[in-house]
């Protein structure tokens, strides 16, 4: 995704440490996915306890007031089963300092529960050799998915004429091209690091205008209604086995950094 991001990135490129120390910026990068991920464990494990503390305070207080502590036994579980679901919702696998749009929380969602199914799911990837950013990288039983998602005003409306899609007055083109370019270039970035050919299918899911359609191919991208994008996985015509979807979500892994 093009704009300030993008001359942050070249900035990053003429490093000199970057350039002439690059195994020094490799480290610095796995030393920061390591203490995210230590922080994250952390976070995680303090949310439980203060989620169980809840629940048992909510159990001894209702329980004493009534004196029927099955009920309260009950209610301490319904009220820690809710917020673990509300709260599961609302955060976000994508680092704070990555500062993720709303559109990118929104599909987020839609793709934790693709994940329960058997998808593999990653956000917020930068793609070397070009300026652009994957929001989402998918890969499951129908094949492997780019997603970038956009949240655009919804009084415009959103139609396509001749083979150009316009957001009221404006053309979206360029930003379908660059959606384009950055699945072309993670496919072969993927398939170099598989060793094998790879199909990466681009997308754009808009959230705001209406649409006549749940999801339409244009340029080579497919146009996605946002609140669609479980849907649109599913139509994918590949059939990989769950050994060919970790082979290619571990590759992906590697030939598609976190976006810092």
């Amino acid at each position: 995704m093009n704009g300030p991001e993008e001359a942050s990135e070249n900035r990053k490129t003429d490093n000199p440490e970057t350039l002439f120390f690059p195994n020094q910026r490799k480290n610095q990068d796995d030393s920061g996915a390591s203490v995210y991920g230590a922080l994250k464990s952390s976070q995680s494990a303090r949310k439980w306890g203060v989620r169980t503390g809840a629940a048992a305070g909510i159990i001894a207080v209702f329980g004493l007031l009534t004196s029927e502590w099955a009920v309260s036994a009950t209610l301490g579980i319904i009220v820690m089963i809710a917020w673990t679901i509300y709260s599961s919702r609302r955060e976000s696998e994508i680092p704070h300092w990555r500062k993720p749009s709303a559109a990118q929380r929104r599909t987020e969602v839609q793709l934790k529960v693709m994940k329960q199914l058997g998808y593999r799911v990653l956000h917020a990837r930068a793609v070397p050799g070009g300026n652009g950013q994957i929001d989402h990288f998918i890969v499951g039983r129908r094949g492997a998915f780019s997603i970038d998602s956009e949240a655009w005003d919804k009084r415009l409306p959103l139609r396509n004429k001749l083979e150009k899609l316009y957001h009221g007055r404006f053309s979206k083109n360029e930003r379908i091209d660059e959606a384009l370019e950055e699945a072309k270039r993670a496919e072969e970035l993927v398939s170099a690091e598989l060793g094998r050919d790879i199909k990466v299918r681009a997308s754009l899911a808009i959230y705001g205008p209406g649409m006549p359609w749940d999801s339409h191919r244009l340029r080579g991208v497919d146009i996605i209604q946002g609140t669609k994008v479980r849907k649109w996985l599913r139509t994918g015509r590949d059939r990989l086995t769950e050994t060919e979807i970790e082979e290619i979500y571990q590759a992906a892994q590697k030939a598609l950094p976190p976006r810092y």
